[in-house]
């Protein structure tokens, strides 16, 4: 099997029919990592891999159209017969775990640490899960969080999660040969069609998400003079 991205999601800030928001699915022969847990991205990922069979679920940050699925995944696997062999490792913000207990009924008894085992990112953070090599950068998005470059054998994934323009998106995206980048409109804390094919110079191949509710994909796409990427489509990286 080869190294593959499967697009589960890509709106914001909210769920459409038919497109739940940011989350995908990295697979390697021997390895599957759920990236970004937006609303309706758990029911989709079902399509594809067992829940209680991931290596891992990384989040980029905590805003609910990256994580909000965090609090089904808990219950399914603690309480729905998704009873994974031991807690799942869940890479993510500083004080991401607090914040999701926040929500979790009886919040008291039922800490996140029995369904995960919650890594904190910083930047420079780096994870060997399986058979990939996942490095965190921390980007702008005026809240800790974080791009992901995730390298198997000598292939080379990168995601931007939510950031506007910065050097560490330039310094991500740079090698790669797939690069996944946000597209939900200019401003500080988000890049512009044009901002991600600027980003994207120093990569193989620019695949455009995330797309703000004021562009529609082909003006997105057209912009960047790259492709957006389509809820259930499967790329080889």
């Amino acid at each position: 099997m080869t190294f593959r991205l499967t697009v589960l999601g890509t709106a914001t800030p909210y769920p459409r029919p038919g497109n739940p928001c940011s989350g995908y699915l990295l697979r390697s022969e021997h390895t599957a990592v759920w990236v970004d847990a937006g609303p309706g991205t758990l029911a989709e990922l079902q399509r594809h891999h067992r829940p209680d069979l991931l290596d891992a679920v990384w989040i980029s940050h905590s805003h609910a159209d990256h994580a909000a699925d965090l609090l089904p995944y808990y219950y399914a696997l603690l309480f729905a017969g998704q009873r994974p062999h031991a807690p799942v490792p869940l890479y993510g913000p500083p004080g991401l775990a607090a914040r999701l207990e926040t929500f979790l009924a009886g919040a008291s008894s039922n800490p996140a640490a029995a369904a995960f085992v919650v890594h904190e990112l910083h930047d420079g953070h780096r994870a060997e899960v399986g058979d990939l090599t996942l490095t965190s950068h921390a980007v702008d998005h005026g809240l800790p969080a974080f791009g992901l470059r995730a390298v198997h054998d000598d292939a080379v994934f990168a995601y931007s999660g939510d950031t506007g323009p910065c050097p560490a998106l330039d310094d991500l995206a740079g090698g790669a040969d797939l690069f996944l980048c946000e597209a939900d409109g200019a401003g500080p804390y988000h890049c512009s069609p044009e901002d991600a094919a600027a980003a994207a110079k120093g990569a193989g191949r620019l695949l455009l998400t995330h797309i703000g509710h004021a562009l529609t994909t082909a003006e997105a796409a057209e912009r960047a003079h790259a492709p957006v990427a389509r809820p259930g489509e499967t790329v080889v990286i």
